[in-house]
């Protein structure tokens, strides 16, 4: 297997670390870039020196709220950033992180990440794109967003995914030697999601249950796209890759 040198945006997020961890298990030169190890892709102090020698750029930083106009402007000026030093530094490539479903959604979080493709795909640097669907540990944003012993959780469609499952299919769309320079204009953009469709209140359920929540389930009223999202709108298309495991096998595997 060749070696090659990746830097990692978003290094000690959630994602980022188990993209981290597939790389360096896979023998891999990594540059973890995250304002703990001393690199800000929104101011840019750091940057230039952590890109250095970087083959591969894995862009998988994230806003931390689901502000759309807050989520859009990080993503843009990271995306930017990014572009820009990577470019002046030689890296070959960039290979990012959105959402199933970003293309369709009209508010919210997933709504941003439609700046984010953009950004990459107008960039100077080539850049592959890859959605994902929500994460297992995103159900339990939802119960702590709530704060409570009582959890109201949207009754939706979705098709939970292991962020460990994300980070292996970003590093082998990164590592295939025979990706595409840039996405071909007519080809479904890759996605990853998890093995069956799951409902999100199911499985808030069964993590309420390990931790005293009582997880009501509602219609979604209010949230961003709801009806889009009732109707399967951000759940994965055919050619999606599916797997790891379902969200009670992995909520098993938990400490």
């Amino acid at each position: 297997m060749i070696t090659r040198k990746f830097a990692v945006a978003g290094a000690t997020g959630r994602l980022g670390r188990h993209v981290v961890d597939v790389l360096t298990e896979q023998g891999h030169e990594v540059v973890p870039m995250a304002r703990a190890t001393g690199v800000d892709i929104i101011t840019g102090e750091g940057l230039a020196e952590a890109l250095t020698g970087v083959d591969v750029i894995l862009d998988a930083a994230s806003w931390h709220a689901s502000d759309q106009e807050a989520a859009t402007e990080f993503f843009r000026t990271a995306t930017r950033n990014l572009h820009d030093a990577g470019h002046r530094a030689g890296v070959g490539r960039i290979v990012a992180v959105s959402i199933i479903g970003a293309d369709k959604a009209t508010a919210g979080f997933v709504a941003a990440q439609q700046a984010h493709e953009e950004a990459n795909l107008s960039g100077p640097l080539p850049a592959l794109l890859l959605r994902a669907a929500q994460f297992h540990e995103f159900v339990g944003q939802l119960l702590d967003w709530q704060r409570g012993d009582v959890a109201y959780v949207p009754d939706l469609p979705t098709q939970l995914v292991a962020c460990r499952t994300v980070a292996e299919t970003l590093v082998d769309l990164a590592t295939d030697p025979e990706a595409p320079a840039q996405p071909d204009p007519g080809a479904p953009v890759p996605e990853v999601a998890g093995p069956r469709r799951e409902s999100m209140a199911e499985a808030a359920t069964l993590l309420g249950a390990r931790r005293g929540v009582k997880v009501v389930a509602v219609d979604g009223s209010g949230m961003p796209d709801a009806g889009l999202a009732a109707a399967g709108a951000f759940l994965p298309g055919p050619h999606a890759r599916l797997a790891g495991p379902t969200f009670q096998e992995w909520l098993e595997a938990q400490p």
